[in-house]
């Protein structure tokens, strides 16, 4: 099975934390490159998906450059955004979007403002996407924790569909591997296509502690694989057909990304924020330590499905008949919904800014 072939990449909804970031990147390249302003700002954004998020990322970065120039009494650059995904991500539902993007971009800003132009770039990050040295500015938003392939000799995983704390010693092990090796080839492509002085800004999926195992890493895909096991005790599913299901993620800790970011070298890591989101993004209530009552939870548990089906189908599809799915995916939202009503366990996010050395 060719990963690339079903997957795209899916953005996530930490715009408001990234923004902080983002400007001090933005402004560590100024510093670095003062020709920039004036001439062209040349963005990348990889794993891009094909939601409205993607463009608000752009816009959001433009922002950010326009106001700089404005504050230093500056010409606008021009911006060239390269979009990159998957081959089989939907860039045509980008590009409908994309006159209705410049339409707002032209209005928001003045006659001094560079144009701005938008392209397609299609292929994996963990391969070479741009020449030598094009870019000033790499965006990834939940992207970099998909790794390039399912882990090597992870076959005694049983029914899990990912690590769990009946996972053997050596699945673990195959999945930090996985990881070191993509995350370091994922800097090393980066650091031909960078210039000097550019910077990276990278969020993903993380885990709070060293373990491989924590609750908040693993306990959504245990939910799911438990999903599939009771099908399977129901006569639904055959277990031959659940058993070769592996998710080819892998949650990192801050050190593992620290380690990786120094050995390689090519960068030197600027910032590492660390922040907690819900499961269910339309769930603002960050004191509560479970759901109030049991119409909040089936709400948050039914939201959060739907978000992890968006992410997991295409691979649970390859192996399942599609006609069971919708099953599969309503069983999951209540397990999810009796978990956040014992405990609301919390996605914990990384976000990274790097400078090119």
């Amino acid at each position: 099975m060719v990963l690339e072939n079903i997957l795209c990449m899916n953005t996530g909804n930490s715009d408001t934390k990234e923004l902080p970031i983002l400007t001090h990147s933005i402004k560590a390249i100024a510093n670095n490159h003062d020709t920039v302003f004036g001439q062209c700002f040349r963005i990348a954004d990889l794993g891009c998906s094909s939601s409205k998020n993607t463009l608000l990322v752009v816009h959001n970065i433009i922002n950010i450059v326009h106001q700089m120039c404005e504050e230093k009494n500056l010409k606008a650059p021009q911006f060239q955004v390269s979009l990159n995904d998957l081959f089989g991500n939907d860039f045509n539902t980008l590009f409908k979007m994309l006159p209705d993007f410049y339409t707002v971009i032209n209005n928001e800003k003045d006659e001094s403002f560079g144009p701005c132009f938008v392209s397609a770039i299609p292929g994996s990050f963990y391969g070479r996407l741009f020449p030598d040295q094009s870019l000033h500015l790499v965006h990834s938003s939940y992207s970099i924790h998909w790794l390039s392939q399912i882990p090597e000799g992870i076959e005694n995983n049983g029914s899990n569909i990912y690590i769990t704390k009946t996972s053997p010693p050596n699945v673990l092990q195959a999945y930090r591997k996985q990881f070191h090796s993509d995350f370091t080839k994922f800097l090393q492509m980066r650091s031909e296509e960078i210039v000097p002085g550019g910077g990276m800004v990278l969020t993903c999926i993380g885990r709070s502690i060293v373990d491989p195992t924590s609750e908040d890493s693993c306990t959504l895909f245990e939910l799911l694989a438990q999903s599939l096991v009771d099908m399977v005790k129901e006569g639904m599913v055959r277990e031959s057909d659940i058993s070769p299901i592996h998710l080819p993620i892998y949650h990192p800790c801050q050190e593992e990304v620290r380690n990786v970011i120094q050995n390689e070298g090519s960068f030197s890591l600027d910032n590492l924020v660390v922040f907690r989101l819900n499961w269910d993004p339309n769930d603002n209530d960050f004191i509560n330590t479970n759901d109030v009552n049991n119409e909040t939870s089936q709400r948050h548990g039914e939201n959060a499905s739907k978000i992890l089906r968006a992410v997991t189908e295409p691979l649970l599809t390859c192996r399942l008949k599609k006609s069971i799915i919708d099953e599969v995916y309503k069983r999951y939202g209540k397990l999810l919904a009796k978990h956040l009503a014992q405990k609301k366990t919390r996605h914990f996010n990384l976000s990274i800014s790097l400078t090119k050395k």
